[in-house]
């Protein structure tokens, strides 16, 4: 797995939104705090411009936003400024010939996930599971969780640490992180950008769904055989779920737990990533060791 190299200050940042529409007053925070740390910033011509229905530009327009600043020898980070939905509209049109050689850290999540895969899966480059420009509004650029967004794309360590929860099931594991959100994965499956899961490390989260659409999309990845021979599993958070008329009849974790309890790796539940405030960097591609305890969870990146 190529390792994009690390950013220093002075170097330039762009910014697009290859998937729903984000006007530029919610970037404007995000645009000065990434400026505050000493980055330069390009904005794509899909930040801010012209609306088409959800989208924040035609297709065309924003593979071809993406793709010139991939292909920007310049441009040291992309930013995805937003997810929603759009990037597997586009992914198969993406060219990465000039990307591969000259590698770049890609930022995001949500959405975003299809680029993860892809990357991971066929282009072999680690990219940055992470917050997005909304995040850095209200105060957000002081937390801890955009502040890790800076320290990943500086090179330096990130180790993270959670509580326990009932459902975790302990362990210690050393494998090369994958994951991001579970709609996604699951929309991936049978696709070539889709996962490879053996002997990894798989993060999973989501927002927005029906409790009943969390099990069937455990149930499609147990049936497809990624949740088999991983190395270890983390569940983030799942915010905002929605529930039927007649009710599932049961909490989120306790679905997932379900279709996981009987798996033999590490395991553990409430991690904070997600469509929430809690919301670490991880580097997608890269090796971590997860260390499940009685007291606490661990997570921490392995230094090559």
């Amino acid at each position: 797995m190529i390792i994009p190299p690390y950013l220093k200050k002075g170097d330039t940042i762009g910014i697009v939104c290859p998937a729903g529409y984000m006007p530029i007053k919610k970037v404007n925070t995000c645009i000065s705090t990434l400026q505050s740390w000493g980055f330069k910033v390009e904005i794509g011509k899909t930040l801010g411009g012209k609306q088409k229905n959800y989208f924040s530009g035609t297709d065309d327009e924003r593979l071809q936003d993406l793709q010139t600043m991939l292909d920007n020898k310049n441009i040291k980070a992309i930013l995805c400024a937003r997810g929603g939905y759009g990037v597997s509209r586009i992914i198969e049109r993406i060219n990465f010939t000039k990307f591969k050689q000259n590698p770049k850290w890609i930022i995001g999540f949500s959405d975003i996930t299809v680029l993860h895969a892809h990357l991971n899966n066929q282009i072999k480059v680690a990219s940055l599971h992470s917050p997005m420009a909304a995040a850095f509004n209200n105060n957000g650029f002081k937390n801890e969780y955009i502040l890790s967004l800076k320290k990943s794309l500086t090179g330096l360590v990130n180790k993270y640490q959670c509580n326990t929860h009932t459902y975790n099931k302990l362990g210690k594991v050393q494998a090369e992180l994958i994951g991001g959100n579970l709609a996604l994965i699951a929309h991936l499956i049978g696709s070539k950008s889709s996962y490879k899961t053996n002997n990894k490390i798989l993060f999973l989260e989501d927002v927005g769904e029906y409790l009943y659409n969390i099990d069937r999309m455990f149930i499609q990845l147990k049936r497809a055989g990624m949740l088999d021979n991983l190395k270890g599993l983390i569940i983030g958070k799942f915010s905002e779920l929605k529930d039927t008329t007649s009710p599932f009849g049961t909490d989120v974790y306790s679905i997932i737990n379900e279709h996981i309890k009987d798996y033999s790796y590490p395991i553990c539940f409430d991690f904070p990533i997600g469509h929430v405030t809690e919301n670490v960097a991880l580097k997608i591609g890269v090796q971590y060791e997860l260390n499940v305890s009685k007291h606490k969870v661990f997570l921490k990146e392995i230094l090559n």
